[in-house]
């Protein structure tokens, strides 16, 4: 029997507003509204977008043996992993790295924030709150831990875009407090009345809400969670203030597209049910300073250092905008014509093009005067040998052949990471 898709707390909304929906993660999700996938991409990258997050699974971890039971089951050294000199996780401050299985597959990515001594938030993908939470439940032990699956119980949603913090401080009571040191992969706040020793974050009617320095775009921006009672009503207002600065409600269409153009993975797609290894996202390893090893030992870790065959992920850019079809299957052939891979991901950035050879990007500050993007098509292949930047290869699905080429970066001029002050 199949079972009926479910509605986020905005479900009504986006279909008054006209939105073409689908099915993802469990979910009867906004693709893209009538400004279409193009125009709302190009939103976040010149003015700000509004997404519908709440989708995503949220989790908590409480008790004297919550850090331990992360360290052994994130592949993130939550002891080592802030700054170059790696620094631990502290109140306040987050990280992104993936949950393994014991063979170092990838059962989910996710980002953990540290809320307190022993308190800690966990955000993974729709559908995936139950399966990690007993996951952790298996791998816990005799530890101290209450692992609370809040899926469906915190309403989330991002702001993100160049004019974010002009929008989002406008609805807070106290912008200047909230966005003082509040850097990249940090956080203030929280979603409900607690008694954790954390400075509340609250709307001009008072009422509290977590706002996170983090998103999935690649630029400036905000993830924001808020009790579900106050949810629609936080939807509103930021359209309300962000109308004067050509806000935008988005989709999954161009949520998809600027993650690409970000080198961002989608878990179950560029990330799987395969080692989590040989990827563009090294980051969310503990390698050492010489890269021989990690700083930890992790569930998957001994397995992922043991590989003898590996695979590889490389991330790529077509030379104009045309796309092949990953699920087709789309092939990745090399210069012989020999099959050496798939194709995972294949999407438009519409913000990019080429300009003498180089990748431009609508919201690069040396962009050439007049520059308007075509768009280039880009993604994610897994192949069976190590291709090198700037190496051609051939993509091929029924109906088509692009030629692309392997790259270590793809939309120029990114904005998340940017200091908050260039922002406000």
């Amino acid at each position: 029997m199949e079972t009926q898709p479910k509605k986020t707390l905005l479900h009504a909304w986006h279909i008054a507003s006209g939105a073409n929906m689908a099915n993802f993660g469990g979910y009867d999700m906004p693709l893209w509204y009538p400004s279409g996938v193009r125009g709302e991409h190009l939103s976040v990258l010149t003015r700000a977008g509004l997404f519908d997050t709440s989708h995503m699974a949220v989790l908590t971890l409480r008790g004297s043996g919550a850090r331990e039971l992360l360290q052994h089951c994130f592949t993130k050294d939550l002891d080592a992993c802030l700054g170059a000199g790696g620094s631990c996780l502290i109140p306040g401050r987050c990280v992104y790295g993936a949950f393994l299985d014991s063979a170092g597959n990838t059962i989910d990515d996710a980002i953990v924030y540290q809320l307190c001594h022993e308190a800690y938030l966990v955000v993974v993908n729709a559908g995936m709150g139950g399966k990690i939470a007993a996951h952790l439940a298996v791998q816990r032990g005799g530890l101290s831990v209450h692992i609370e699956d809040m899926t469906d119980g915190v309403g989330k949603l991002d702001i993100q875009g160049p004019t974010a913090a002009k929008i989002l401080g406008s609805v807070l009571l106290d912008p200047q407090t909230t966005f003082d040191k509040l850097g990249y992969f940090s956080f203030k706040g929280y979603f409900s009345e607690t008694s954790l020793p954390i400075e509340p974050v609250r709307l001009k009617d008072g009422t509290p809400l977590l706002v996170s320095r983090t998103g999935y775009t690649g630029e400036f921006g905000f993830e924001l969670f808020i009790d579900p009672a106050h949810f629609v009503r936080l939807w509103q207002m930021l359209l309300e203030a962000g109308e004067a600065f050509g806000i935008s409600p988005c989709g999954l269409g161009a949520r998809d597209s600027l993650r690409v153009g970000a080198v961002l993975p989608l878990s179950h797609q560029d990330i799987g049910h395969w080692p989590f290894i040989n990827h563009p996202w090294s980051f969310a390893l503990p390698y050492n300073g010489a890269q021989t090893g990690f700083t930890k030992s992790f569930l998957g870790s001994k397995a992922l250092l043991a590989i003898e065959n590996p695979e590889f992920t490389h991330a790529f850019v077509g030379d104009d905008l045309r796309k092949v079809t990953a699920s087709d299957p789309a092939v990745v052939l090399d210069a012989s014509g020999t099959e050496i891979g798939v194709v995972l991901t294949c999407a438009t950035d519409m913000g990019i093009g080429r300009q003498e050879g180089r990748i431009v990007s609508i919201a690069s500050p040396d962009k050439p005067e007049g520059f308007e993007p075509k768009g280039l098509s880009c993604g994610f292949v897994r192949v069976k040998t190590r291709l090198a930047p700037g190496e051609r290869a051939v993509l091929k699905d029924r109906l088509r052949k692009i030629t692309v080429t392997i790259v270590e970066d793809i939309r120029p001029g990114r904005t998340a990471r940017r200091a908050m002050r260039e922002m406000l």
